[in-house]
């Protein structure tokens, strides 16, 4: 493994103001605000970009870098570019976590949750970051064709081979988990301590169906996508702006959908308005309301988006009052054009 990266320097109350939270009831713990990779380093956004925030997000306590085999343009780039980064960072503080499920070369063993398909992706994606092992490594998204227990015990031979810490699974119905875990007890494979799925104010699917099933099984839940994608910031509040992802990455039917929902946004801006807040802390806010959820995954492209973000953790919490204005906003209906 590549050793002459010097190591850079850090601020050496790092963590003194980030709260961090278990992985359910196991021993792992994630900050509340924890930094995703996907679309942005090794995408849109050059590794001078990625550097400046990866350091800057460690200096404000972010400890967890969460990456996927299939991050970045052409795919396996995010992991290329973040582990050079890396290198210059203090591994033994660091929680990386890395994915495999969605295709990634030709043919049937590419993609999905067979034993070939995992363990080969595990081995390239330690390739690309250069280390010797991840933290977290996950199955990316269900298969509906392979057995949860070759799935899972692939997972648990990376464990046992040294490779990974910890696994966990992402995308994952509540009904799904439900039989992981199942599968697990009874098999004794390695345990899933984290499920990574969608949720923010616009997607609430999980309130019903993922989060009892990770409350009774202990199962901690770190969220993909809270500001559902820039559209809970102020970036879409006037519209689409033509130098914005939505518009140079997005089709046209994603932003008129955009553009539905933004009576709501602009609702919810509000609130925050009033509690002297950015748009994007509320919904952070709101998110780690619950005491499922572990951690909050943002994405950024800009330093001052991390600071930002992790600013919203100083804030009190949402008030009953403010909670039933905001339900009150998402039951609405659509405003008619």
């Amino acid at each position: 493994m590549p050793t002459s990266t010097p190591p850079a320097s850090f601020s050496p109350d790092r963590y003194d103001h980030m709260p961090y939270r278990r992985c359910g009831r196991w021993g792992l713990k994630l900050p509340a605000i924890s930094l995703g990779t996907w679309e942005t380093f090794g995408g849109y956004r050059d590794s001078d970009v990625a550097r400046a925030c990866l350091y800057r997000a460690f200096d404000l306590g972010i400890t967890h870098f969460d990456l996927a085999n299939n991050y970045g343009r052409p795919p396996g780039h995010a992991e290329t570019i973040v582990g050079q980064i890396v290198r210059s960072m203090p591994r033994d503080e660091l929680i990386l976590s890395t994915k495999a499920g969605y295709r990634m070369w030709p043919g049937p063993c590419g993609e999905w949750g067979s034993r070939k398909h995992i363990l080969a992706s595990l081995d390239q994606s330690l390739q690309r970051l250069g280390v010797d092992y991840v933290d977290l490594f996950y199955h990316h998204r269900p298969d509906p064709d392979t057995p949860l227990e070759e799935t899972l015990g692939a997972l648990d031979q990376a464990v046992r081979s040294g490779k990974a810490l910890y696994t966990a699974v992402s995308n994952y119905s509540g009904a799904r988990l439900a039989e992981a875990h199942q599968v697990i007890r009874d098999n004794r494979l390695s345990p899933v301590i984290l499920h990574q799925p969608c949720y923010n104010l616009l997607r609430r699917g999980i309130e019903t169906d993922l989060v009892p099933v990770a409350r009774e099984h202990g199962t901690g839940i770190i969220v993909f996508c809270p500001l559902a994608q820039g559209l809970l910031t102020s970036k879409y509040l006037d519209g689409i702006p033509a130098d914005s992802r939505a518009a140079l990455w997005w089709g046209e039917d994603r932003g008129r959908r955009v553009e539905e929902v933004l009576p709501k946004v602009r609702a919810l801006h509000a609130i925050a308005r009033a509690r002297g807040q950015s748009l994007a802390q509320l919904a952070l806010c709101w998110i780690l309301r619950l005491p499922e959820i572990t951690s909050a995954l943002i994405g950024a492209s800009r330093v001052e988006q991390i600071e930002e973000n992790v600013a919203a953790l100083s804030a009190p919490p949402l008030t009953p009052t403010e909670l039933e204005q905001v339900d009150q906003i998402l039951a609405a209906p659509p405003t008619p054009a």
